[in-house]
């Protein structure tokens, strides 16, 4: 990619917690960061904390823009990267952060509540990774990264459906890793463990303790932690990296 070309970030699930993280660790006079956020019936907050992450990411010299899309709906992914595409010509770092939870003991479980975490995680990881391979295959260029969880990895009680999610999200990206590097397009995924976001604040003092037991630093990880993990996938350093899952959990699987 030529240097004096801007590149072009597109960050799903951009609006709080991780995704923002990951917006103001990108963010540069160097990159367009385009993000999206979706929250039915919750609509004027989720808006207020887009705008704030534009704020914030303007205020670290780069530009944001954040709009409403579900990345569950094929229509509506499409219409977003056309957007961005028509706006740029170009998408060079694409990050599938957008995930939800509905949490339930398997037997309990309903079909919904399984259909609705595969389709925002996993289905949506699909359609944007699809539509964003396609530009970078033409461009020879690309960096996409996937926000797995080491429930992915190993399994957690009362999260079939999310812990499904990732560990699909991870056969993607390793899949997808051997299927584009001829064309300069560089897959992998970051695992994060215990993170301090707002999914993980409403859990009770008993289950963050037990939670914290697991983990050998013996403290919940940052949102930033996070982000740094995907700054460096993103940059040059990791043009040589593809396929991989590197978990930010603070020893929670070794």
């Amino acid at each position: 990619m030529a240097d004096n070309i801007k590149r072009t970030v597109v960050i799903t699930g951009g609006s709080r917690g991780i995704g923002r993280a990951i917006c103001l660790a990108l963010a540069g006079p160097d990159a367009r960061i385009y993000f999206n956020y979706f929250s039915p019936g919750n609509e004027a907050v989720e808006k207020a904390a887009a705008d704030e992450t534009e704020k914030l990411v303007a205020a670290a010299g780069g530009s944001a823009a954040g709009i409403s899309v579900n990345v569950a709906s094929k229509e509506e992914v499409t219409a977003f990267f056309e957007k961005i595409t028509g706006e740029t010509d170009r998408i060079d770092v694409l990050v599938n952060n957008a995930g939800i939870t509905k949490d339930g003991l398997l037997v309990r479980m309903n079909e919904k509540d399984w259909d609705d975490v595969i389709s925002v995680n996993l289905k949506g990881t699909f359609y944007c990774t699809k539509i964003a391979a396609k530009t970078m295959m033409k461009q020879r260029y690309g960096r996409i990264i996937n926000i797995a969880s080491v429930v992915g990895v190993t399994g957690n009680a009362g999260q079939a459906n999310y812990a499904a999610s990732k560990a699909g999200i991870i056969g993607l990206t390793k899949t997808a890793a051997k299927e584009l590097a001829p064309r300069n397009i560089t897959v992998n995924a970051v695992a994060p463990g215990f993170i301090e976001t707002d999914m993980t604040a409403v859990l009770s003092d008993k289950t963050r303790e037990a939670m914290l037991g697991q983990v050998p630093l013996g403290r919940a990880g940052k949102p930033e932690d996070v982000a740094a993990a995907v700054l460096f996938l993103a940059s040059e350093g990791a043009c040589y990296i593809t396929g991989q899952v590197i978990h930010v959990s603070g020893g929670m699987y070794i």
